[in-house]
């Protein structure tokens, strides 16, 4: 008998060859092919945002002139400026009051109407539209129309007022009610949103899941608080994070309905930034600069904690 040598087995092909894809330096193109596809977006960001990013940042370390024009590198002056001005001070607490009476009770007006909306009524379909119609309207059309209701001599809230004996409300220009205002108009305009994202994820609920609760005697708020409520947390905060942002940027329905005013009560930093840089060619480039460097580290700082904290408390399923 003659011995044979044994064989060593094939090299098992990899899932590229089995495709018949190149395998190894073959395949470098197409990393060069992903940045080709990202390229235009990856242009769009660097010219609109990380270049004004890093504009604002340089800027915000020099002073200006009359017109706006750089004058000269002036290291942490606008920021020692800015922290030591009480009308900045004034600023943060009426940002902070605006975002807290803006977010919470958009959120919350918009679960309880979501939650009535999930039981068997009559035109449903009606008034879910009706309720998320604010959702339809700009910022800048909306505070028009909240505009014409507030107007001391022909608004419709005063109006209504009248005929319960009650005088006319200065709602936009008395100093312990405008900001208010201003806020319930950013609800209002928020709420339509709200609903439709609170909707959504009430229709994702198991109902098996809420039948068996009901069946162990969970019914009303005991419902809603143990077994509902746990599992919409993950669009819950998906709003508080998202609204947090947008009422720490707001500024079209101040710039409408206020102005800022009265006595700076509606001055919030967004529209701080927009008085410095541009109202009354002011042109203060630089201190409004350092103002928008603080509002982002405040949004990054806030989103953070956010992350941090209530994201603890999701439950995804």
């Amino acid at each position: 008998m003659t011995a044979t040598t044994p064989t060593a087995p094939a090299p098992a092909r990899t899932t590229e060859e089995a495709r018949g894809r190149p395998r190894g330096p073959g395949r470098r193109g197409g990393g060069w092919l992903g940045l080709a596809y990202l390229a235009p977006a990856l242009l769009v960001f660097a010219l609109f945002v990380f270049y004004p990013l890093v504009r604002s940042i340089v800027l915000s370390f020099q002073g200006t002139d009359i017109i706006g024009r750089p004058a000269g590198f002036v290291g942490t002056d606008n920021y020692a400026q800015m922290f030591s001005d009480p009308d900045f001070g004034q600023t943060i607490l009426v940002t902070i009051a605006f975002v807290v009476a803006t977010v919470v009770p958009s959120i919350a007006i918009a679960l309880a109407i979501a939650l009535a909306l999930q039981g068997r009524i009559r035109g449903i379909r009606f008034f879910r539209t009706a309720f998320a119609l604010p959702f339809a309207f700009s910022v800048a059309t909306a505070s028009v129309v909240f505009q014409v209701l507030y107007n001391p001599a022909s608004g419709v809230l005063n109006g209504l007022l009248s005929y319960v004996g009650a005088g006319p409300v200065q709602w936009l220009t008395n100093p312990d009610l405008a900001l208010w205002s201003v806020c319930a108009t950013s609800v209002w305009m928020q709420l339509g949103y709200n609903l439709l994202i609170l909707s959504a994820g009430l229709g994702a609920v198991d109902e098996e899941v809420v039948e068996a609760a009901r069946l162990d005697g969970a019914a009303g708020w005991r419902l809603n608080r143990s077994i509902i409520l746990p599992l919409v947390t993950p669009q819950l905060f998906f709003l508080v994070v998202t609204g947090t942002v947008q009422a720490l940027q707001s500024f079209g329905q101040i710039k409408i309905l206020t102005v800022g005013g009265p006595e700076r009560r509606t001055t919030t930093l967004v529209y701080s930034i927009y008085d410095q840089a541009f109202n009354n060619n002011n042109s203060n480039f630089g201190y409004a600069s350092a103002q928008a460097v603080v509002l982002l580290l405040v949004v990054l700082a806030v989103t953070a904690v956010q992350f941090g904290i209530l994201e603890r408390k999701v439950f995804y399923r």
